[in-house]
Order: structure tokens, then C-alpha cells, then sequence
């Protein structure tokens, strides 16, 4: 199980209105204490911030808004006392145009970084060399008059993309690797990964098909064949995998994102010579949850001999939060606590947003006080990334919802919901039925079950609805029932907890239900089982 820290929002401990990494340390006690074992750290390197932490100007340095290297150091320091295990981010993909490996590529076609970046002559006409789309937006090529040539940018225009068909690029990043696992971090999540290598022969990408709904964003006109997911990627992760096996115990995540990701995953992950796991964003950007849709997802799981374990997410900070996308006005404490429940009932690698265990909902963030650039260009059709930006709030009384540790010299990064300080961490520690015991309680019950923990997975016919499955490891063996509709249901006889069956835990309490309210769940344990 793994906690995600965005640190811009997490705890700001100087009074600057962004959080940084004194805060994360600061509050690192309250993360041991959900039963995690591993915090995933968003960016905090040197970076002009245009896509906060994601356009990197020094992939081996702490941007002085999050603190300093030292900072770091004691931050891991602090965890690995706490038995907390530390994942960051690796932005291998492309580069800030601030980057110094950028600066001297742009500068001459001859120098030593030329082929550093990727760069393409115009057409005859002078338009870019093909039709690739940006995630952000317009075309992914942008003019620079220094070398007369197009550079190719999947997402900003000051996000150029790296040349990984180069080795020495790839020789560059390892050594990238290598410097924070010097510094005792535990694994990577590798953003963006099947964006890593490009189609050299620029071919152009076919348009998508799609039914009456057109889609919202240019990208999504698209098929993406040739601007990502090139077959050479695994071949660059058996590197990184050669370096990683040079420490003890390193996890490895890859972010794969598109409408078709589950080859990339596999591919990714397979055998012992390439990551630890991927996630897709299945659930991430699904409207609605439903059991047909869980049970796709987990159907490209299987558990094949050699088959790594899926990762799985609702929320994270590339999408707006679960609660708004799938409860649409229901009873917001009582959804969050069933997704919570559900994501933590799953084969495979959990990870869990900040805010999350609180059941926050996504922030309503005026258009004037937006800062995503995706939200901004694609405003008002998606609710956006801000709003799962926002402030953690700690204090329900405290000013700005107690999100700053000394009285802040400057407004918050991001502006904080209405509803959010209701919600703080201190008024829920003092309620023994709010989201975050329930969420204490779920995460302990998946630390204490092998069958939760390593069991196979199988789903079980159930009414309309309903999504219910068998998590079994040897004799270990648990009942998981969820009721992800608007209506009550009566379970039939199979689904129901009786002698054999004892209830572990549930959305409704601790008596064994009959029926089954509208978005409630529970998981039952037959005797032999933990």
C-alpha cells in the first residue's frame, strides 16, 4: 500500500503558502499511523514550475520552493524510522527548456547534445514534419530559429521531448537513477513512460475513431501509434532494472497512459528483467464505477506464472477525485468509504491519494484562480487537475483549513474548497465513524490477511449492480460484496455472511446484512481465515 504525497499541497511548514519538504517530514507520523508501507513523493526537483515539477531543469537537485537536498535527506532519515519507504518521481520522458542538457542541444546542430532532444527539419512548406498532437493541446512541434528545425514536445511546448533512441541520453538518466538510490530512496514511479521513445521515421498518426460524443480535447482526435509506445521502451527499462538490482529491495512503478495500455503494462513489467508493476488510469478517468467495468480491468490480471502484480488507483493528481466522479451527489462519507474498501479489496499494489482517507471531494477552483495548464486550455468541459490539488486540510479551525505551519506570508497555492476544513484531520480523529478510522481500519485489515494481501481473485455471479468476489490464499478465504448502485439489493443466499461466514468489515457497521443499501459493501471471513 502506497500513500501519495503531491508535496506543493501537502504541508507548507514556512509560511510561503507552498508545501514543501519540511511539511511532508513534519507529517510524516500521520502517514505511518494510516498502515501504509511506502510514500510516493510528486516532483520537488529544480524546475520553472510551468508543469510544477514536471518540466525538470535539474533532475539531481531540490527546487528551493520544497527546501533543499539536505531537506531530502532528512526526510528519508525520518521515514525509514517510521518503516515508511520512500518512492519518487522520474520524469524521463522530456525535459524543461531550462534544462542545461536543452540549452546546448537548441544552440547548434553540431555540438555534443545535438541528438539530444528530439528535432526534425520542417516540410517543403515550412509546416512541422507530421500531425502528432500535444496533450495540451495544438501541435507537438514547436519552430526554434537557432537550428532552423521543429522539436518535438508531447505535452508544453517548454516540456521538449528527450531522444531516448540515444544512449547516451539513456547513460544520462541511469546515472540520474543511480544518484538517488544513492540517497537511500526505495523505487520510482516513472511518469509518463510509453511516452519515452518516438517513431523515428515521424510517421504520421491515423485519426481515432469515436461514437456521437466528440472528444474534448485535440489529443483524443488522435490514434497514437507513432508519437509513443514504441517497442524499444522495454529494452531501456531492462537498464534501468540492471541498476536497480544493485540495491536491495528497489520497487519500480510505470505510469502507461492511453486508451489501450494493458500490452505496455505487460510489457513493461515482464519477467524479472524489466519494472515491479504499472497502473493505467481504467479508473482514474472512468466517470462511473461499475462491476462490469472492475471486473475488465481485472480480467487482463489473471495471475499467469511470471505475471507481475497490477497496480491500482482512484485518485491521484492528474484526475479529478473519485468521490466527484462516481458518487454525483450521493452520501459522500458513506461513497468514500466504500471505494475506499473496494480499492483495498483489489489484487495487486494499492495506492491511495492524499486526502483520500478523508473522504475530500474535488475542489471547486475558480476559472481566474486556475494554474493546471491542462485545466486552463480545456476549461470548462473537465473539472481538471486543480481541484485535486488543493491544500490538505489539517486543522478544522485553523486558518486556511491549518494547512500552513506558521502563519503564511502568502495566499495558498491553490485556493481551499468550502467544504474541505469540515472534513480537517483533527475533527476526524476525534470522530471514532469518520472516513479516516474507517480508512485505518481497512488498511490494517488488508495488512493483516494474506488472502487480501496475496490471494487469487475470483469474481462470483451477483445481481445488478452488485460487484462480488472470492480473495482466497490456500484455505484463507474472504467474501468481498459491493454495492456500487443507487439501489438496495437483495442478496441471494450465496452472497449472504451466515454460520460459515463471519463479517469483517463493512460500510454499515458490524451486524451481517440481508439486504444490501444503495453504495455499501462488506467483506466476511469463513473461520479458518484471518
Amino acid at each position: 500500500m502506497i500513500y501519495q504525497i503531491y508535496p506543493r499541497s501537502f504541508r507548507d511548514f514556512d509560511g510561503d503558502g507552498v508545501g514543501d519538504l519540511k511539511g511532508v517530514a513534519e507529517k510524516l507520523d500521520y502517514v505511518a499511523r494510516l498502515g501504509v508501507d511506502a510514500i510516493w513523493l510528486s516532483p520537488f526537483f529544480t524546475s520553472p514550475m510551468r508543469d510544477f515539477g514536471y518540466d525538470v531543469a535539474d533532475y539531481c537537485d531540490v527546487d528551493p520552493l520544497f527546501g533543499t537536498l539536505s531537506d531530502f535527506d532528512a526526510l528519508i532519515e525520518k521515514a525509514h524510522a517510521l518503516d515508511l519507504k520512500i518512492i519518487i518521481d522520474q520524469v524521463y520522458s522530456h525535459t524543461s527548456d531550462e534544462h542545461p542538457w536543452f540549452l546546448q542541444s537548441r544552440a547548434d546542430r553540431s555540438n555534443d547534445k545535438a541528438d539530444w532532444y528530439v528535432w526534425a527539419d520542417p516540410k517543403p512548406d515550412g509546416s512541422p514534419p507530421n500531425n502528432w498532437i500535444s496533450v495540451f493541446g495544438g501541435v507537438s512541434w514547436e519552430w526554434d530559429a537557432r537550428r532552423g528545425q521543429y522539436y518535438l514536445h508531447n505535452f508544453l511546448t517548454s516540456q521538449p521531448d528527450l531522444n531516448l533512441h540515444n544512449a547516451q541520453v539513456q547513460d544520462a538518466l541511469l546515472n540520474v537513477t543511480k544518484f538517488w538510490l544513492d540517497h537511500g530512496v526505495d523505487g520510482f514511479r516513472l511518469d509518463a513512460l510509453n511516452f519515452a521513445m518516438h517513431d523515428p521515421q515521424l510517421r504520421d498518426n491515423p485519426a481515432a475513431k469515436y461514437g456521437a460524443k466528440k472528444p474534448s480535447r485535440p489529443f483524443d482526435f488522435q490514434e497514437h501509434l507513432y508519437n509513443q509506445s514504441h517497442p524499444d521502451i522495454p529494452k531501456f527499462l531492462a537498464r534501468i532494472r540492471k541498476v536497480t538490482d544493485e540495491y536491495p529491495n528497489i520497487f519500480t512503478v510505470a505510469e502507461v497512459v492511453g486508451a489501450h495500455p494493458l500490452k505496455e503494462m505487460k510489457a513493461f513489467t515482464a519477467g524479472e528483467k524489466h519494472l515491479t508493476t504499472a497502473y493505467n488510469f481504467d479508473f482514474l478517468y472512468a466517470d462511473e464505477i461499475t462491476p462490469e467495468r472492475i471486473a475488465k480491468s481485472l480480467a487482463g490480471w489473471p495471475g499467469k506464472p511470471g505475471e507481475a502484480l497490477p497496480s491500482w488507483a482512484f485518485s491521484n493528481h492528474d484526475a479529478p477525485r473519485c468521490i466527484s466522479r462516481w458518487a454525483k451527489g450521493a452520501d459522500e462519507r458513506h461513497a468514500a468509504k466504500l471505494y475506499l474498501l473496494l480499492l483495498l479489496s483489489l489484487r495487486g499494489h494499492v495506492f491511495v491519494y492524499q486526502g483520500e482517507e478523508l473522504g475530500l471531494p474535488q475542489a471547486d477552483v475558480p476559472f481566474e484562480a486556475l494554474q493546471d495548464p491542462e485545466a486552463i486550455a480545456n476549461w470548462p468541459e473537465t473539472l481538471g487537475r486543480d481541484g485535486a490539488r488543493t491544500p490538505m486540510p489539517w486543522e478544522k479551525m485553523g486558518q486556511g483549513g491549518g494547512f500552513s505551519r506558521n502563519v503564511p506570508s502568502h495566499s495558498p497555492c491553490l485556493p481551499m474548497d468550502t467544504r474541505h476544513p469540515p472534513l480537517a484531520v483533527d475533527a476526524q480523529k476525534e470522530d471514532s465513524t469518520s472516513v479516516l478510522h474507517f480508512t485505518r481500519a481497512a488498511i490494517q485489515l488488508r495488512r493483516s490477511s494474506p488472502a487480501l494481501r496475496d490471494g487469487v481473485l475470483k469474481i462470483l455471479d451477483a445481481p445488478a449492480g452488485v460487484l462480488a468476489f472470492i480473495r482466497q490464499l490456500k484455505e484463507k478465504r474472504l467474501l468481498c460484496v459491493f454495492n456500487l448502485s443507487r439501489k438496495d439489493c437483495a442478496l441471494p443466499d450465496s452472497l449472504k455472511p451466515d454460520g460459515a461466514l463471519r463479517l469483517t468489515a463493512g460500510i454499515d457497521g458490524d451486524s451481517a446484512p440481508k439486504n444490501l443499501p444503495a453504495l455499501s459493501g462488506f467483506i466476511a471471513s469463513d473461520s479458518s481465515a484471518d
